[in-house]
């Protein structure tokens, strides 16, 4: 027996010995892709020396002699810091995923090759101004130098994940850049699926969509027609479903997760120390590493400061010394679906407003890793790509006999927005940068400006020209061989929302409605945001002068518009009621609720019971609602929609209709299903934190997820890699933290401001920055998370334009030589 026991010892040790030499082993090699910030490299393509000065938090400082040496070292900056991630965002956007990740993504790449994003980049490259080829030429050069550097001193591969994956690392080109460009307005794009959406309630009758789609308050829409009625042969709607799940590391995001941001400016008038103001956090789906990256470039104009992606030599939301610009999504209209009718006779033509005509169409050949390669038939109409019906829910308002045709501005082949962003970098005052942008194609954003005198908002990008007679106004997808129904081109900029140096001195901006136009010149039937406009609003409105100290605290505010107009409808007739209830009963539970919310200001703060309460009794109320009208299709109605509850309890031309079970002898009314829900709620509460609703806290539940894309998943290696982090907002509050919406974790933080930046002009240097995470993408480097803790608490790093500033507090200096030829 003691024998046994000396041998099971030593096994076990030679199994523990056995696991820390691997273990070891791996941290030896994935250290190796470590970069040193404080070397002198002997490179190739540059003119004279290039000195990266890298801060206490890992924020470059580029100095060059040309503004191309500059660029080249931002491109080998990106690279030493976020080679995978760039990596894979390429892979993205060509739609070649699946040689790396197998069957997988397959789906994914599919989907990519159609649209041909990529292919639209390449032949871009040819619309770029001189100056903006060299500066894209520089910046590969740059990518390309540290992956050089990488092969020759056998610095691991440049990332951990390339040991897991064992891929070449191909070379950086400039075409690259702009199609990472083209996946920024991938995931900004939202108008394809609720264009299906809104067709198939439309398919419900009754009206549905008016309520739960409803067009932002103010306009005038006129009803738009039946889909069955445009299309007699499409899905009955008994056959309606809901939408598959997202294939593998799509970039598209679903209809509630699309970019969303803040921004607002103040003109020295409204500003306590004289000078602008500007603040900008845009919104993205939080990953880790998160995408954002700050970086200062010294160019020949001066200096530019700010939020870069790696893949772009762009300062995307940022500064210079004379002008700030900040970006938000405008949700703008510019996707349409169609509907092609193919020749009984032969399907490789389709129907034009002329008579068939044939597709033109081109094979592609998918690798798969593991697997046979994929080769797939690409076609194309005069309207845009042909798409699957197994994508976005296609094949559920496609009529048999018929595929479905996109339209969209980022399928430009002729795109010279890097051209006009880079623009952006150089100028000098509102006037130069509305100029600058105008050349702006996609994504369409929001740009929030301030200079030295004054502030403005104008919306830049292509914005689709529509024929006044459209049968469904770009809504729904509609017949594409009418030529009412197609494009006319795109509106000129000078048609575009613009708002120079406004009279009040302020300009805002959440993703709301910018403006009251009649179709065709509307922007959008749908828009971002109607709630957090009204806290901006009053936040700005309540000081006759801001500061920057008061910008950061509109930017961190955390209380829910939703939450104070919502509660006292919903509750208006269960505040205060019913009989005394002894504690453990679900009348005590419900009663001690009510009596929180009734003295909660709708503060979304993290170690609150409230912000908790009211949310899972939204979710629970907005099930009821909607579950017997909508069917499967109440499974995309995951978020609270605060318009159509407000119009439900105020019976808004008769929305107190959803209120009533259909299916259902007895008639409930809104108070009965407001109560039934709210027991709902608590009593998932109660099983998930227990019994007592005062030690409930929004945190537990509101942990801001930021995973990795692809070791996230991979058990152990998820305890790395992810980071999670319990924090306060909402889905409706300036400091936006929107939730999963459903799995095992609905109340998730997945989407949030992953940069944010306030700029005060009239002491630049005072300017302040954060990212979600860090600027490395190395898990193990100590940049990794760095900036994360900072970013939850509502803190910022200073980011000076100084050079003497930048180089006395340099944490290292990475000093590059042109190398003797």
């Amino acid at each position: 027996m003691v024998t046994v026991f000396r041998w099971m010892v030593r096994l076990i040790s030679l199994v523990l010995l056995a696991a820390m030499l691997v273990l070891l082993g791996l941290w030896y090699f994935a250290s190796r892709s470590l970069p040193d910030y404080d070397e002198t490299h002997q490179v190739s393509g540059i003119s004279a020396p290039v000195e990266i000065v890298r801060s206490t938090e890992n924020v470059p400082h580029i100095f060059g002699a040309t503004d191309e040496d500059v660029y080249f070292g931002l491109g080998l900056a990106h690279a030493q810091d976020r080679l995978w991630q760039m990596s894979l965002l390429r892979r993205t956007v060509q739609g070649r995923l699946s040689e790396v990740f197998g069957a997988e993504t397959l789906k994914t790449d599919e989907l990519m090759r159609r649209l041909d994003l990529y292919g639209a980049a390449v032949d871009s490259l040819e619309a770029q101004d001189a100056r903006t080829r060299a500066a894209l030429e520089a910046y590969a050069r740059g990518v390309n130098q540290w992956i050089e550097l990488v092969n020759e001193g056998a610095r691991g591969r440049g990332a951990p994940e390339f040991w897991l994956f064992k891929n070449e690392i191909a070379y950086w080109s400039p075409a690259d850049s702009l199609a990472i460009l083209k996946l920024m307005a991938v995931q900004l794009s939202t108008q394809i699926e609720t264009e299906v959406l809104r067709a198939q309630v439309t398919m419900l009758g009754q009206d549905w969509a008016r309520d739960i789609l409803p067009a932002m308050p103010g306009t005038g829409v006129a009803a738009l027609p039946r889909y069955s009625e445009l299309f007699p042969s499409a899905p009955a709607p008994s056959a309606i479903r809901h939408a598959a799940a997202k294939p593998a590391l799509s970039p598209f995001p679903g209809r509630d997760q699309a970019g969303a941001s803040n921004a607002f400016a103040a003109a020295p008038e409204r500003s306590a120390a004289g000078g602008s103001l500007l603040a900008n956090d845009p919104h993205l789906g939080l990953s880790a590493p998160t995408i954002w990256y700050l970086a200062r470039l010294e160019l020949s104009s001066g200096g530019v400061i700010g939020g870069t992606i790696p893949g772009m030599p762009l300062v995307l939301s940022g500064r210079n010394a004379r002008l700030g610009w900040g970006l938000t999504s405008t949700y703008a209209d510019d996707q349409d679906l169609y509907i092609e009718e193919l020749d009984p006779q032969n399907p490789e033509r389709y129907r034009t407003p002329d008579g068939w005509t044939d597709f033109e169409t081109r094979r592609a050949i998918i690798t798969v890793k593991d697997a046979e390669p994929v080769t797939i038939t690409l076609r194309w109409t005069a309207n845009g790509p042909v798409l699957p019906g197994g994508h976005f829910n296609l094949a559920a308002v496609t009529p048999p006999g018929h595929v479905v045709s996109l339209a969209w501005t980022a399928l430009d082949h002729a795109d010279g927005s890097m051209s006009a962003a880079m623009a952006l970098m150089r100028a000098g005052s509102v006037g130069d940068a509305i100029s600058a942008a105008s050349g702006v194609k996609a994504p369409v954003q929001n740009l929030t400006l301030a200079d030295q005198n004054g502030v403005a908002l104008v919306t830049v990008g292509a914005l689709p020209r529509r024929d006044p007679g459209h049968v469904t106004q770009g809504r729904m997808p509609s017949p594409g061989w009418e030529a009412r129904n197609r494009w006319q081109g795109t509106l000129p900029f000078s048609a575009n929302p613009r708002f120079e140096r406004p009279a009040g001195g302020i300009v805002i901006n959440t993703n709301n409605k910018l403006l009251e136009r009649p179709f065709p010149n509307h922007v959008s039937y749908d828009w971002g945001d109607s709630q957090r406009v009204q806290r901006l609003t009053r936040l700005m409105g309540e000081r006759e002068v801001h500061s920057r100290d008061s910008f950061i605290a509109a930017q961190l505010d955390t209380v829910s518009p939703a939450a104070r107009g919502l509660l006292p409808l919903v509750g208006a007739d269960l505040w205060f009621t019913g009989e005394p209830a002894p504690d453990g009963t679900p009348e005590r539970t419900r009663q001690r609720a009510l009596e929180l919310l009734a003295a909660w200001d709708g503060e979304m703060n993290e170690h609150l019971p409230e912000p908790l309460i009211f949310t899972a009794w939204m979710r629970a109320l907005q099930t009821r609602l909607i579950r017997d009208e909508l069917g499967p299709l109440a499974q995309e109605f995951t978020h609270l929609e605060p318009l159509f509850i407000e119009r439900v309890f105020r019976n808004t031309d008769g929305a107190g209709r959803w209120c009533d079970v259909m299916q259902s002898a007895p008639k409930e009314s809104c108070t009965d299903i407001a109560r039934a829900a709210l027991d709902e709620a608590l009593l998932e509460l109660e099983t998930r934190f227990g019994p007592n609703v005062e030690s409930w806290r929004w945190g537990d539940a509101h942990e801001a997820r930021q995973d990795h894309a692809v070791l996230g998943r991979v058990p152990f290696l998820s305890w790395f890699v992810n980071i999670r982090q319990s924090t306060s907002g909402g889905d409706f509050t300036l400091n936006r933290g929107k939730m999963a919406g459903s799995g095992e974790a609905p109340f998730a933080n997945v989407h949030a401001a992953g940069f944010r930046g306030v700029y005060d002009f009239a002491d630049p240097d005072s300017s302040v920055f954060i990212t979600a995470t860090g600027q490395s993408g190395h898990p193990l480097s100590r940049h990794y998370d760095d900036l994360a803790e900072l970013w939850r608490r509502g803190e910022y790093i200073p980011m000076s334009l100084d050079p003497e500033l930048a180089r006395a507090a340099a944490a290292g200096i990475t000093r590059l030589e042109p190398r003797g030829e």
